[in-house]
């Protein structure tokens, strides 16, 4: 569909969803032990720093007044070990944390696939593919620094934040407010840089999606010939380019960002730190103060501004992080227009099953129902609700006899055979599969019993016997060659050097059409299913390939109920019974030799797609 609206220039700055955080901590939960842990070994670790500078003030004290030298030894000795312990209970934590990270991306995005997987068609139909992988991928992995290293920034910081800044207003709370004072010249802006790396980041993301799409759709082989084609490798080279130029620029200044408020902190930090070592030495120096307090002060303030670096760099970080869990909460929030419903049964064995279609009404589903405008690259969904393509349609496909559907494109055909494996749900009316409403069944068991081949079909790269187990994953290989030759397909595989081990490349480009339709009907022929749809399926073969199919075809219908989508003479001779579908309704029905006598929209839909050049009806039936 016509892109109608693109994205407005300031929608990457909406601002985040309400209850987000508290949303994101929902999906921790089942982490909490881990992370009660993890908070007290990061107390623990905070006490070590400001512990050292405590000690540090003592053997200066020793030094300043001629102390004890056992006292000295002993206190480094034990500075010495509080930087062991330290050191493992960095250790230790960074364990916790990535433990604690890795496992809730690890639930995040499992349940982003799964959901994806249980998205109806229309979904995948409006949505760039690109930006769908970006956000398993990109969005993902911004989301699990929030937990893998953001989160222990932001506890542990506090914490030793909190006690050493106690610590130094019990050593002097004068010095500790003084060198406090400069604090506002940096919070101010570090917030004013945090919205900004939060607009630049999403805006990178899309970028990021866009990219994703642009590689996904150029680098696949149909997209790849296309380019080559049109003869615009210049022009998509040139697109690509803009886009990664932009992401270049976005990433200079975030990066110039973040150098400022490191460099203003860093600032502050000395001019604080010379604050410290001028009145803490006038304080020494009149008796007011010990020479060890001073250097504790002084020690505990690197230690108090160092937290506050981190933390403004944390803030930075979880506004990113909170992008990320935004863009995938909206997939996730999508919600699927075909489940089960509650009490779902399986079917029921459908081999003698009639397939019954009572009264089906059916539009396709609205932009807003099935996709996010992020995932189509527009400012705003599309608002117009879908005609009604099916308009009361009832007939019975009966068991083991075939049905063919004809008729010009558009009128319905497809989406007849869609329904009855609920790629979609019917929007009024019913469909049963001998006395069962296939919305009150299991899609497992429902899909389990349907078998599809249609006219494009797919094939994943992967070998070729990979591609057929994946009807049937106990397949052995004897079964496999079985199906092979029922397809009339085995001479030709076997003739390959890896045989079934044979890559067939993406979407199966390595073989012909007619091969690669005859491996499709071998699939199906290894589901072994009761009802067989055929969309197609020999379309747009050559005479050779079409034959070889036809003969595969004849197998993989025997005996069972099929419902064809006819494109040749040869499957509609064949059919028990024949539907004329025109604009979502059924306009004639009934035997190939009885419409063509009726003289109606069949005999002339017959003589303008079916009938061979130069025929004439004179009563008998053309080849094709």
């Amino acid at each position: 569909m016509m892109r109608a609206a693109r994205r407005e220039p300031g929608i990457e700055r909406k601002p985040l969803a309400k209850g987000l955080a508290r949303r994101v901590l929902t999906f921790a939960r089942p982490f909490r032990r881990l992370l009660a842990m993890f908070t007290v070994l990061v107390v623990f670790a905070a006490l070590i720093s400001v512990a050292t500078p405590l000690l540090a003030g003592r053997v200066v004290n020793e030094i300043t007044s001629n102390g004890r030298v056992s006292v000295v030894v002993w206190t480094a000795i034990f500075i010495a070990g509080l930087a062991v312990v330290d050191a493992v209970l960095s250790y230790v934590q960074r364990w916790y944390s990535a433990r604690i990270g890795e496992g809730l991306i690890f639930k995040l995005r499992s349940a982003v696939f799964t959901h994806i997987q249980s998205m109806p068609l229309a979904f995948f139909t409006r949505t760039q593919t690109g930006a769908l992988v970006s956000r398993l991928n990109n969005d993902v992995l911004g989301a699990q620094q929030a937990f893998t290293s953001t989160l222990s920034g932001i506890v542990s910081n506090a914490v030793s934040l909190v006690i050493t800044a106690t610590v130094m207003f019990t050593l002097s709370w004068q010095i500790t407010a003084l060198a406090l004072v400069l604090l506002p010249v940096f919070v101010f802006p570090a917030k004013r840089v945090g919205r900004q790396l939060q607009t630049i980041t999403r805006e990178s993301y899309s970028l990021n999606a866009s990219m994703n799409t642009t590689m996904t759709e150029r680098f696949n082989v149909s997209g790849a010939l296309l380019v080559k084609l049109f003869g615009r490798p210049q022009v998509e080279a040139q697109s690509f380019s803009d886009k990664a130029q932009r992401v270049r620029d976005i990433g200079i200044r975030s990066a110039m960002y973040a150098r400022a408020l490191f460099v203003a902190l860093s600032l502050v930090a000395a001019l604080a730190q010379a604050l410290v070592y001028g009145l803490g030495g006038y304080y020494a120096l009149t008796g007011q103060l010990s020479a060890g307090t001073v250097v504790t002060l002084a020690l505990l303030l690197s230690r108090l501004y160092g937290p506050l670096m981190a933390l403004s760099n944390v803030r930075i970080d979880v506004m990113s992080a909170l992008v990320s869990f935004e863009r995938v909460f909206e997939v996730l929030d999508l919600p699927p227009m075909v489940a089960d419903a509650p009490g779902a049964v399986e079917l029921a064995d459908a081999t003698a099953a009639d397939v019954t279609f009572t009264d089906v009404r059916f539009s396709y589903p609205r932009a807003a129902e099935v996709s996010l405008a992020s995932l189509e690259d527009v400012a705003v969904l599309d608002q117009s609700s879908p005609a009604e393509v099916l308009k009361g349609l009832t007939f019975t496909a009966h068991a083991g006899q075939m049905l063919a559907l004809v008729g010009h494109s558009g009128a319905g055909k497809t989406t007849i055979s869609q329904l009855i494996p609920r790629i979609y749900d019917v929007r009024g009316g019913a469909i049963r599969i001998g006395e069962q409403d296939v919305r009150g069944v299991t899609q497992q068991s429902l899909r389990d019993a349907i078998g599809v081949v249609s006219q494009d079909a797919h094939l994943f790269h992967d070998t070729i016997g990979a591609n057929l187990r994946y009807a049937k994953p106990t397949a052995t290989d004897d079964e496999i060659w079985e199906a092979l030759r029922a397809a009339n397909i085995a001479d030709k595989i076997a003739e390959l050097p890896e045989r079934l081990d044979t890559l067939v490349g993406d979407r199966g480009y390595r073989l012909s059409g007619g091969e690669k339709q005859r491996v499709a009907i071998a699939r199906l022929l290894l589901k072994s299913p009761s009802i067989v749809i055929l969309d197609e399926a020999t379309a747009h073969l050559d005479s050779e390939s079409e034959h070889a199919v036809q003969g595969a075809l004849a197998v993989a219908l025997a005996g069972r109920t099929s419902i064809v989508i006819a494109h040749r003479l040869s499957t509609i001779r064949a059919a028990h019974q024949v539907l004329v579908i025109d604009d979502g309704r059924i306009v004639e029905s009934g035997t190939h030799s009885d419409l063509l006598e009726l003289g109606g929209a069949y005999a002339e839909l017959y003589r303008t797609q079916f009938a061979e050049p130069g025929y004439r009806n004179t009563g008998g039936e053309g080849g094709s």
